[in-house]
């Protein structure tokens, strides 16, 4: 079984000092855990206004490296400049775009949004939203940036039959106020990763594959802000068989990107 996690990032992240982003670094969290590939995105460029330069290192860390680590570079809609930044994103075969509209100062469905998901869709990118990075508790005090919100997500993901959106470090509650605000066909188009879905004793986990079905849920770890192990546990302690965990783990993702709505 080959196990990707959509959710890692390389760099320093100026709110945690000490977080080690480095490529080696990530790729032996990798290997502790069994994890053959992983989409990482740059932290630096998250409060970046031109994030370009930070996409060039980020690619460029990433290419030694290039059959485990797949660099998916930060676009900002509000830059006159930010559609270079989707194609050279297809220049170097990227899987997906990552967009921070709080972190870059826009609305999550604004015009600026809409424009640049529209047009990431038509270039066959998914486009890769955060809803968090960090607990509340730990978030320092100038880190007040909002995530995108339900209804943003789901305004998103209506725009265009094309549009794809993965949503990571979402929680129970937003997952299904997204969710079950949307038609089948709609829903089938959002994959959500489990980084931020608690398991037991709560066990939102349980709950969340029993209402929108384990065919919607794919691997985050969140390294190396979060802990690599948080997600494995989740589905250690799940009821889910092996086959659905294996869905999870890699078949969600594959079937999504090769357009099946429904793996």
């Amino acid at each position: 079984m080959s196990v990707t996690d959509v959710a890692a990032f390389l760099g320093a992240y100026p709110f945690r000092p000490g977080v080690e982003g480095s490529p080696d670094a990530l790729l032996r969290h990798m290997d502790r855990l069994g994890i053959e590939r992983a989409w990482v995105g740059s932290l630096p460029s998250i409060l970046h206004q031109d994030p370009a330069p930070a996409n060039r290192v980020l690619v460029a860390s990433a290419r030694p490296h290039r059959d485990r680590l797949l660099p998916v570079p930060t676009v900002n809609p509000e830059q006159a400049a930010w559609q270079d930044d989707v194609n050279h994103a297809l220049d170097e075969a990227v899987p997906a775009v990552r967009m921070y509209p709080g972190y870059q100062g826009i609305a999550d469905a604004g015009p600026e949004m809409r424009v640049a998901v529209v047009a990431a869709a038509a270039a066959g990118l998914p486009v890769v939203l955060t809803v968090r990075l960090e607990d509340s508790r730990q978030r320092h005090p100038l880190d007040t940036a909002a995530g995108p919100s339900a209804a943003g997500v789901r305004t998103l993901v209506r725009l265009d039959d094309q549009v794809r959106l993965l949503v990571s470090h979402a929680d129970r509650a937003f997952v299904e106020e997204v969710h079950f605000g949307l038609t089948p066909a709609e829903a089938g188009r959002v994959l959500w990763d489990i980084a931020w879905v608690r398991g037991p004793p709560d066990d939102h986990f349980a709950h969340l594959v029993r209402a929108i079905g384990s065919e919607r849920l794919v691997l985050g770890t969140g390294l190396p802000l979060r802990l690599g192990e948080t997600a494995f546990v989740r589905l250690e302690l799940s009821d889910l068989s092996e086959r659905e965990q294996a869905r999870i783990l890699e078949r969600n993702l594959d079937d999504w990107l090769r357009g099946s709505g429904t793996p």
